[in-house]
């Protein structure tokens, strides 16, 4: 046994192609395995007659690598245990709620009434998929105490457009579409300003208090007879509850503005708060963040909006009513409907899986699961808040907690640095740089799924990093990851110079070494 120039065991005379050290592969490209030459199956020779591509057809031989279909399989499960995963380990994002995604949700998710449903089938032959969606939306408008709901959404910025556009129906329809302007605190989710900007509103920015948290005074001093709204995230990003959101939401509402929550962050509050009685007009759901539908689920993901009454008649089509001892999907409807935001009613996997979910848990389960989200939050803010610097400490945190990067000062580490160094150690970097509010975030969320053993290793971990950094080890990060299948990236060169096309040719200079 040798080993190779990254220290890696190597069998003589093993192909080079393939490099790998015990199980870990390191994984050349398909045309790096396979040739042009030939096939890993064999096809008859078909005459091709006359296409109807318009002059669009190829003109150049496709050039796929030719491969047997275990070289196939293999790769691409080669390639996937390059990635790190919820599977195989934590993911501490913040702000992105990467909780475990039961099998239970899976198995129901896979039943072939579910899996082979078809958007075009007759809707008596739906009945049971219809009722899915019918008690997805009874559970998601008690647990908000909102009027209507909206499953159509394809995921929670899509849900966010269809609550601004609900929002700016009901305004033009009261003939108030002169309000042009939407607040928007700065510990919101960056995708509200640029949602309210795409509807063609103007943003304006409201400033956090010292302790992270929207004044209502300042959102008082903000509002006018062009105020749309406000977009308030709450939890807000900070991990903080707006302790003042009731009398926010009065405030907007007796200006004539609507109050847009965005919802990202209800795992903190399921089944504990109801954001219907706080005050909110509308709030996206993000299904995989609360209910744990897996992001993206192999497809369009879910992303509904409950509505409050005064934008339940601005729900898009089509929607769920029941009509005798059935339901249908109502498509067209005379009024102040919306209209339709997307070809089909949604993802009815995410559907499946987000109602498994509710279902196994209970309402009593679903608000034990949010609280121990932030019981999960709290203990890493306790372990860590004495060497990490936590600009809003405080206070106690939601389901998540940040810290800033002031620990590093003099050390000539980074925030990015020292995320790269976790992956080292076998852990998905938390969320970086994100809220913009302090310099240097680190935002932590830790979801209720982990056990107290993750945590204290997870923060065993971070201790340990931070003494190094300040030990003077700087190397250790600036350098890192060490361990992992890549090092690290030039990540804003591959952003703005992408290789998008394998080439044969050597010395090409390429986006990210």
């Amino acid at each position: 046994m040798s080993m190779n120039k990254e220290g890696r065991p190597t069998a003589a005379g093993a192909v080079t192609a393939i490099r790998t050290a015990a199980l870990l592969p390191d994984e050349p490209l398909l045309f790096e395995i396979g040739d042009r030459e030939h096939s890993g199956v064999d096809l008859p020779e078909v005459e091709i007659g006359e296409d109807r591509l318009g002059g669009f057809g190829r003109r150049t031989s496709l050039d796929l690598a030719g491969l047997t279909e275990p070289e196939a399989m293999r790769h691409y499960v080669r390639l996937s245990r390059l990635n790190m995963s919820i599977d195989a380990g934590m993911y501490p994002l913040g702000s992105c709620t990467m909780k475990h995604n039961p099998r239970l949700n899976e198995r129901m998710a896979r039943l072939p009434g579910f899996a082979d449903v078809h958007p075009l089938q007759p809707v008596s032959t739906v009945q049971g998929a219809l009722a899915v969606m019918q008690q997805l939306s009874d559970w998601l408008m008690t647990l908000t105490n909102t009027a209507a709901v909206a499953l159509s959404p394809k995921a929670g910025a899509h849900g966010e457009l269809l609550g601004m556009m609900a929002i700016k129906a009901a305004q033009e329809a009261r003939g108030e579409g002169h309000r042009r302007v939407v607040l928007v605190p700065e510990s919101a989710h960056g995708t509200n300003p640029a949602t309210a900007a795409f509807l063609g509103y103007s943003v304006r920015s409201i400033d956090a208090r010292a302790d992270g948290t929207v004044d209502v005074e300042a959102v008082k001093a903000a509002l006018g007879p062009d105020v749309a709204g406000i977009m308030l995230t709450n939890p807000n990003t900070c991990g903080l509850f707006e302790p003042q959101v009731i009398e926010i939401a009065d405030a907007v509402h007796a200006a004539g503005g609507f109050f847009y929550c965005d919802g990202a962050n209800f795992n903190a509050i399921m089944g504990v708060v109801r954001p219907g009685d706080l005050g909110i007009d509308a709030m996206h759901i993000n299904l995989h963040k609360t209910f744990s539908t897996p992001h993206g689920g192999g497809g369009p993901g879910a992303g509904p909006v409950v509505l409050s009454e005064a934008l339940a008649p601005f729900a898009p089509l089509p929607f769920l009513r029941r009509n005798g001892d059935g339901l249908e999907l109502v498509e067209h409807v005379e009024g102040e409907a919306l209209g339709r935001i997307t070809a089909f009613h949604g993802q009815m996997g995410m559907y499946v899986r987000a109602l498994t979910y509710m279902l196994s848990h209970g309402g009593d389960g679903l608000a034990q699961a949010a609280k121990d989200a932030v019981l999960n939050a709290n203990y890493i803010k306790a372990r860590l808040e004495g060497t990490f610097s936590a600009p809003f400490g405080g206070q106690p945190c939601m389901h998540e907690v940040l810290f800033d990067d002031s620990f590093l000062e003099g050390t000539g580490v980074t925030t990015l640095d020292f995320a790269k160094a976790l992956i080292d150690e076998g852990f998905h970097p938390m969320t970086m740089y994100f809220p913009l509010v302090v310099h240097g975030a680190m935002l932590i969320e830790p979801t209720e799924s982990e056990s107290l053993q993750t945590l204290d290793r997870f923060c065993d971990v971070m201790l340990e990093l931070a003494s190094a950094a300040r030990a003077g080890d700087a190397e250790r990060f600036t350098a890192a990851p060490h361990a992992a299948p890549r090092r690290r990236l030039d990540e804003t060169r591959a952003a703005r110079q992408p290789v998008l096309k394998w080439e044969e040719a050597e010395g090409r200079a390429e986006a990210a070494e």
